[in-house]
């Protein structure tokens, strides 16, 4: 299975190439020109594989939440890159992707993740680790670090941007139940290639024209 997979959503621009099992990935943290510079990356990552857009199996991005141009650069690359190609895409979230990267890096299995939202707020997941892959629990959702939703135990561990910005507030508001943080994680593409390819073998890809952003502040995304 070849995956090529993207992630623009915040200041980090990032792009994986899944092929067989095995990943590659370039990563820059640019808080601008993420257009030109994820092209670069996907084209790099192509070459060094010896791959052509038609030799993948589907396309994978960060459909957000996070910074409204971010979400849309990738959902315009992959959908250009997906209609050029005649190939299928999944839509992975970035916080699931945040979620990922926490037990990829730190094992940590129960995990709060927000995401500096503005205005405010914070974009809100909480997920599990089942068979070493996230699982989202409940909804998403954008809310004030105040007032994010209740959990249930002990042994959580904040990750993302809004534990940085709104620190304070969320160890208050969850006191004990939060054992751990890292405030300076940002979701990477690295982790939308392995949730993407769990979501591909699960029947999740969509046609291009299906593959669209979630910014969250319209809707809320629930697990399926």
């Amino acid at each position: 299975m070849n995956i090529l997979a993207i992630e623009t959503s915040t200041e980090a621009c990032s792009a994986a190439l899944l092929v067989n099992g095995e990943i590659k990935e370039r990563f820059e943290t640019a808080p601008r020109g993420h257009g030109d510079l994820i092209l670069q990356m996907v084209d790099g990552l192509l070459a060094d594989a010896g791959l052509k857009p038609q030799q993948l199996s589907v396309i994978a991005f960060g459909r957000g939440p996070g910074a409204f141009t971010g979400v849309r650069i990738a959902t315009s690359v992959v959908q250009g890159i997906a209609l050029g190609a005649g190939l299928p895409v999944v839509a992975v979230s970035t916080l699931a992707a945040l979620a990922q990267g926490g037990y990829r890096q730190h094992q940590y299995p129960m995990m709060l993740c927000a995401m500096d939202a503005r205005m405010a707020e914070i974009y809100w997941g909480t997920y599990r680790i089942e068979s070493g892959l996230a699982v989202v629990q409940g909804q998403e959702c954008v809310c004030p670090a105040a007032s994010a939703p209740a959990v249930s135990g002990d042994g959580w561990q904040g990750i993302g941007s809004g534990w940085n910005v709104y620190g304070e507030q969320l160890a208050e508001h969850y006191g004990a139940q939060v054992s751990l943080c890292d405030p300076a994680a940002l979701p990477r593409a690295w982790d939308v290639a392995l949730l993407a390819e769990r979501d591909y073998r699960n029947g999740m890809a969509v046609s291009a024209e299906l593959a669209l952003p979630v910014y969250l502040r319209d809707n809320v995304v629930s697990r399926s």
